[in-house]
Formats: structure tokens, C-alpha cells, sequence
């Protein structure tokens, strides 16, 4: 099958630190690949893959001030999408509803799955104009706002197992892995990790839009005497961070889409306490892969039972859900249900 990927250009594809979007379609991209699929990579031109890659812009735009109100690399990329769109079977968007104006006009497969958040005030009045173009959720949570959209199913996302593994080490801290915002409830993970007496690490990114978040209320918060503050880490960094702590908290106070820190965590066999918003009751098994707690107290209680679970069965069950090539698996399922049975080739269709 002829598949082309297209990202979004704020990070590289793999990001080299924080970003989920990017990091999902790399996985995505090299399974495919490794399954013996045709895959081109719409994106930044400092990605790597081996996949054919279309660099669109130069390098990733992530450090670029006003970038995300700037449209103009993504006409440029659905035009050169556009261009060659003949030499696919089917064209699978990362980047919202940017492509439905044209390739819902073109006739060619397609399909969009969304990494944000559906409850916002643009979403039915934007999305809602296209009522046609197929849509992949990544939790069964995240469609829930606007559950008459025309799905094509979901797809949790899922990773390389050989990406992160555990490793031996002491689990004497609490961890917390992500980025540094409010929702992220990352100031309940403090008042949690206190409340147990337990050292919380925090590796987090600081971006632009949460600095005054962080400059005016995590500052003053991380100077407490139970916080180490490390910062943004890369997947090399990860093993070690998820692998020695004793759990990682995840008491998120927002709809979250997936969570990609919660199946990283157990990839290194490390349980995952967290509150049930978005995906969470979805991604965690309670009682196996760690717990799902109402409140704070809650989740303190819950450090008291940590005991009663084994890692090595986390490891396992990150083994038997969460890998990426069932999630590659899905998606074909998908590709091939909107190409059609018996139907002849892209290619071949637009040359009749």
C-alpha cells in the first residue's frame, strides 16, 4: 500500500524532546515501513525516517515566535501534498482540519486523526462544515463532545517495545514527566508527593505559553525541599527516570486525548496513578497498571498499595496493548475499509 504521513511542523519528526503528535507519527511511519508498506513523510526537512521524506519547510518551527498563527507553511504543505496525491492509495493527516477544503473536493482516500482536544468552541462550527471527511479519534473519550462527527474509528496510539524497557534500580521517588501547565496538575503532583514525604522529580517542558504559569506559581512552588526540578529529557533519558521511580503521577485536570507519559511509564514497568479524565480509565487498568484515584487523598492512599503491584506484569500488559505495530495494524484496517474492496489503485484511477 502507497502511504503518505503528514505531520505537523512544529517539531521534527521524531521530536528530539517533548512532542506527542510528532513522536506518534514517526512510530506510525517506521512500522508501516517495517511492514513492507510505500510510505512518503510529509514534514519538517530536519526529520529523519526511512520513509521517503517531503521536506516541506527547512526545519521544524517550534522555536519560532507566532508561528502557530502563521498558515502559511500549511498551504504550502497540503499544496504539495495536492501535487502528488495521485501516487497514493490512501493520505492520512496529523494536522487538523487544514486539509478538508481541498481533499474533500479531490476524490482521493483520506483520513485525519486528531491529537487535540474536541471541546472547543470552533470545533463543530469548523469541523461541522465537512461533515463527510473521515475522522480518527484517540481515545473514545476524545470524540465524546462531538460523538455525530463521521468517525472512522480509534486508534490508540502505541510504541516500539523495544524503545523503553526497565531497568534495576531503587523506586524511592515519585515522578512526573511532561510539561510544565496547569492542567497537567502538576501542582496537585507536588502537594501529593509532600503529603507521602517522597521526593517528586519533575522532567517537564517549559513552553512559551505556559513561562508566565511557570515564572509565577511553579517557581516559588520548586523551591520546596522535596522537588528536583530536571527539566525536558529525551527517550534515552526515560528508562531511567520512569524505570527507578516508585510510580508516576498523572493527576490531570483536563479531557486528555491519550497521555503518551502514562504507556511510556509502563513501557519501564513503572505503575501510574492518575485522576479519570480523558483517556485515562481507557489506558489504565486499576489495580494492574496502576490506579485511577478520585482526589488527592486518593492518590496518597494509593502510594501505600504499591506493593500489591508487579512491574513485571506492567511491563507485559504494555507488551500485550500498547505496542506499535498494533497500532499500525489498526490503522491499515482503516486505509483499507476507506479504499474499498476491488477498487483499483489510486494511481490508476486518476490516469482513466
Amino acid at each position: 500500500m502507497r502511504i503518505a504521513q503528514i505531520a505537523p511542523l512544529f517539531e521534527t519528526v521524531p521530536p528530539a524532546r517533548y512532542g506527542g503528535t510528532e513522536r506518534v507519527v514517526s512510530w506510525l511511519t517506521e512500522t508501516l515501513v517495517e511492514l513492507g508498506h510505500d510510505v512518503t513523510l510529509f514534514a519538517s526537512g530536519d526529520s529523519h525516517t526511512s520513509a521517503r521524506l517531503v521536506p516541506v519547510i527547512p526545519r521544524a518551527r517550534r522555536f519560532e515566535p507566532n508561528f502557530e498563527a502563521n498558515t502559511a507553511p500549511y498551504v504550502r504543505m497540503i499544496e504539495l501534498v495536492a501535487r502528488q496525491a495521485q501516487d497514493f492509495d490512501v493520505l492520512h493527516f496529523h494536522i487538523d482540519f487544514h486539509p478538508f477544503p481541498v481533499f474533500s473536493r479531490l476524490g482521493v482516500p483520506f483520513v485525519t486523526t486528531l491529537h487535540g482536544r474536541m471541546d472547543r468552541d470552533f470545533v463543530r462550527e469548523t469541523y461541522g462544515l465537512f461533515p463527510e471527511a473521515p475522522l480518527v479519534s484517540i481515545s473514545d473519550n476524545q470524540r465524546r463532545p462531538v460523538a455525530d462527527f463521521n468517525w472512522a474509528g480509534t486508534v490508540h496510539h502505541g510504541m516500539p517495545p523495544d524503545l523503553l524497557r526497565p531497568v534495576a534500580g531503587t523506586s524511592d521517588y515519585l515522578a512526573f514527566l511532561g510539561r510544565v501547565s496547569p492542567e497537567k496538575g502538576i501542582e496537585a503532583a507536588i502537594r501529593i508527593a509532600a503529603a507521602a514525604g517522597m521526593t517528586l522529580k519533575i522532567a517537564a517542558k517549559i513552553g512559551a505559553e505556559d513561562q508566565e504559569y511557570y515564572d509565577q506559581v511553579m517557581v516559588p512552588l520548586l523551591a520546596a525541599g522535596h522537588i528536583e526540578f530536571i527539566g525536558e529529557i529525551d527517550d534515552r533519558q526515560k528508562p531511567a527516570f520512569l524505570g527507578g521511580a516508585a510510580a508516576l503521577l498523572f493527576p490531570i485536570q483536563w479531557p486528555e486525548p491519550f497521555g503518551l507519559v502514562m504507556i511510556e511509564a509502563m513501557a519501564c514497568g513503572c505503575p501510574v496513578i492518575a485522576t479519570p479524565f480523558g483517556s485515562v480509565p481507557e489506558v489504565i487498568e486499576d489495580g494492574l497498571t496502576g490506579f485511577v484515584v478520585e482526589d488527592e487523598a486518593q492518590a496518597l492512599a494509593a502510594i501505600g498499595r504499591l506493593d500489591a503491584l508487579d512491574r513485571d506484569r506492567i511491563r507485559t500488559r504494555f507488551e500485550q496493548r500498547w505496542s506499535a505495530s498494533r497500532m499500525a495494524g489498526d490503522y491499515v484496517r482503516i486505509y483499507e475499509r476507506l479504499i474499498g474492496p476491488g477498487q483499483p489503485r489510486l494511481r490508476e484511477r486518476v490516469s482513466a
